[in-house]
C-alpha cells in the first residue's frame, strides 16, 4: 500500500522524517537534487549521507537486522529491503487523554484495543497483556506520554513482553484506535535525520575599519 512520508519535524535544528521503504530512493534522489551529489557511509547502524553543499542525512532502518540483514546490490537496496520484512509490533500508545493498543504484523494490525481516558497503568496493561499474548511480539512500539507508558510496561501483568526491544517512541498526541494504522506504518518506516549545512556567515571587518568611498 503506498503510504505517503510523514510531515518532517523540526528537533534542536535537525528534521526528522519517516520514510516508507517504497519511497526511499524518491527520497534520496530529491535530496541529491536539492543540496549536490551524495556520499554515503556506514554510520552508528544506519546510512549516512554527505551532500556536495555539506548537508547530512542519517538514514536508520525502523529495527535491527538481528540476524536477518535485508538483501540488495547497494547499502540503500539493503536498508529499504530490512523495512520491509514484516517484525510483530507491540504498540502502546497512552495519554491522559486515552489510550491504543495493538498487535501488528509489519504495518498490518491483527488486534487492537482503545479506551478514551487512561483510568491506570493497571488496567492499560491488563488489556495489552490480552492482546500481545496471542500475538507474535518481537519489538515494543511506545508512543504518547513517556512515563505513563514506562508505568504500563513496568507492571507485573506486562512482565513477558516489557524486556523486548523498544522501538523509536511515536510522538502521537491522541492515542485512538483510528490512528493505529498510521501509527504502526511510521514504525515500519525508515527514520531520517537531516542536518542543514552550516550557514556562512559574511566575513567581518576588524574593528575601526571605516568604508572608504572612491
Amino acid at each position: 500500500m503506498h503510504r505517503p512520508a510523514s510531515a518532517p519535524r523540526r528537533r534542536g535544528g535537525n528534521r526528522t522524517a519517516l520514510v516508507p521503504a517504497e519511497r526511499l530512493q524518491g527520497w534520496v534522489d530529491r535530496f541529491a537534487s536539492s543540496h549536490g551529489p551524495v556520499e554515503q557511509d556506514l554510520d552508528d547502524g544506519g546510512l549516512l549521507l554527505r551532500a556536495a553543499d555539506g548537508s547530512q542525512a542519517l538514514l536508520r532502518p525502523p529495527w535491527p537486522a538481528d540476524g536477518r540483514p535485508g538483501r540488495g546490490a547497494t547499502e540503500l537496496d539493503r536498508l529499504a529491503s530490512l523495512a520491509t520484512q514484516e517484525r510483530g509490533l507491540g504498540l502502546l500508545l497512552v495519554r491522559r487523554g486515552g489510550f491504543a493498543l495493538a498487535a501488528a504484523s509489519g504495518s498490518s494490525i491483527l488486534a487492537s484495543k482503545s479506551g478514551s481516558r487512561f483510568i491506570d497503568a493497571k488496567t492499560t496493561a491488563e488489556h495489552a497483556a490480552r492482546i500481545f499474548s496471542s500475538h507474535r511480539i518481537e519489538y515494543l512500539v511506545p508512543g504518547g506520554d513517556r512515563t505513563l507508558v514506562d508505568q504500563v510496561l513496568a507492571h507485573p501483568s506486562l512482565k513477558a513482553v516489557a524486556g523486548r526491544t523498544r522501538l523509536a517512541f511515536l510522538d502521537v498526541q491522541e492515542p485512538k484506535s483510528a490512528g493505529l494504522p498510521k501509527a504502526a506504518a511510521d514504525a515500519c518506516s525508515i527514520r531520517i535525520t537531516v542536518s542543514d549545512a552550516p550557514v556562512q556567515q559574511p566575513p567581518q571587518q576588524p574593528p575601526g575599519a571605516r568604508f572608504s568611498g572612491a
